[in-house]
This record gives C-alpha cells, structure tokens and sequence, in this order.
C-alpha cells in the first residue's frame, strides 16, 4: 500500500494532497491526516507531535521530509518521475530547503479551521 500523511489543516499539504490527487491517474496512493486515529497506530509519535513532515510509505519504505515529497512524485510516472534528479544533491540541503518552507508554511500557505473533509469522489482515497 503507498499511503502519504500530511498535516490536516496546512494549506501547503492539501494542496500537495491536491496536486497527487490529479496526477495519480492509476489511485495508487491513499492520504491519511497525521491527526487521524489511523495516522496515530502508524506512525512514530515525533511525526505525530512535530508535524512538519509529510511521510509518505511505499512498499514497506517510509520516507520523510524532502525525500518523501520525491519518492511519492516519482510515483506519479513521467514527467514527475524526472525530479529524483533532486536526490542526487545532498539531504541535508534537501531538508534544509525542506524545513525553512515547513516552519512558515502557515503563514505563508495557510491553517484551516478544520482537518480537510474528502469529496464523495475523493473518500475511498482517505484513511482516518
């Protein structure tokens, strides 16, 4: 199973969320809120309580941070697949890039009220 979990009230993350939604023409990917219960029974409790990362879980490999934003586009097929090229630079400028954008992401992207709430279309997808 490939499942992202991201920050259910970060504008930033729902749009990823958004944009994997659109360009994953096969519906290989499951998202799950870090707030959800299910998110709680997988995931360690630093990705739980810090919630600046997006983890993502492919075929029983979790990555997280800059990696995982990679690893889940380069699922999506080509084009996408090209920006492993990013691997190629070290991870901690990855990460570094990675946690200046999580740290402000609220201010510059945006806090929801609420968790998002899938469409009808969109709720086989969600696991909370």
């Amino acid at each position: 199973m490939k499942i992202i979990f991201f920050d259910g009230y970060c504008g930033l993350c729902n749009g990823f969320v958004d944009f994997m939604i659109k360009f994953d023409k096969n519906a290989v990917f499951k998202f799950s809120p870090i707030q959800s219960d299910f998110a709680k029974t997988k995931l360690t409790p630093e990705d739980i309580k810090e919630l600046k990362s997006v983890v993502v879980h492919i075929n029983g490999q979790t990555y997280r941070k800059a990696e995982a934003a990679l690893r889940a586009m380069a699922e999506l097929g080509w084009p996408w697949k090209f920006l492993l090229i990013f691997s190629l630079l070290p991870e901690k400028i990855l990460n570094l890039v990675y946690d200046l954008v999580a740290t402000n992401r609220y201010r510059l992207f945006g806090k929801r009220e609420t968790c998002r709430l899938p469409t009808l279309e969109e709720r086989e997808r969600f696991i909370v």
